[in-house]
């Protein structure tokens, strides 16, 4: 839901140092592997009872996430760094919910297993609409220039990192804050595949 208009607020400080990045011969896919060990690592401290220094890590992460794309733009988009950014993204997204169960199995563990399961629906029908976009000839810039088709939802990238520095912030309160953003996955999943079905219905089944 966020995620359009705050791409407009923060792509040119990221193109002025993609830019000067890329000059400096780092590549795009190297952004992005530095920011999954730098996700990974957030994890990592959340496990071993360190959520404020996972906070620090996880901005970090994410800063990475937006400056490989600037650094893609500046030198050369590939279908390649596109798939590992997304690949990376959904394997920091899954870690970050597993550290905390890790670190608290017994108060976390539903909650966790709940939101990752939300996770997985939501990732499943942003995905499938991809495809189907790619297949239909769909295009679209709305969200920034990405290597995918990338629908809009009442819960984005955006969102889920504010949740993401909110249980970090407030560990204690990750159960609850993950039943409600799972809740919302799930609504964002469903309203997704109910724009698939408007959008890709046969000719016969859409009059």
């Amino acid at each position: 839901m966020l995620d359009a208009p705050l791409r407009r607020v923060i792509d040119p400080p990221l193109d002025i140092l993609g830019r000067a990045l890329a000059k400096t011969g780092v590549s795009a896919d190297t952004v992005t592997i530095l920011g999954l060990i730098t996700g990974l690592l957030a994890a990592l401290a959340i496990a071993l009872g360190a959520p404020h220094l996972a906070l620090w890590l996880v901005l970090l992460s994410r800063l990475a996430d937006g400056l490989d794309g600037a650094v893609a733009r500046a030198t050369t988009r590939t279908d390649f760094g596109g798939y590992l950014d997304i690949t990376a993204d959904f394997l920091f997204y899954g870690a970050v919910p597993l550290a905390f169960v890790i670190a608290n199995p017994a108060t976390n563990g539903l909650a966790g297993a709940l939101l990752l399961t939300s996770f997985y629906v939501n990732g499943a029908s942003f995905l499938g609409y991809a495809i189907l976009a790619e297949r239909h000839g769909l295009e679209t810039s709305e969200r920034g220039s990405k290597s995918l088709y990338f629908t809009g939802g009442l819960l984005e990238g955006t969102e889920t990192i504010v949740f993401f520095v909110l249980i970090c912030l407030l560990p204690g309160w990750f159960a609850p804050l993950a039943w409600i953003f799972a809740l919302l996955c799930f609504i964002t999943a469903g309203a997704r595949i109910a724009l698939a079905r408007q959008v890709f219905a046969p000719p016969t089944e859409a009059e």
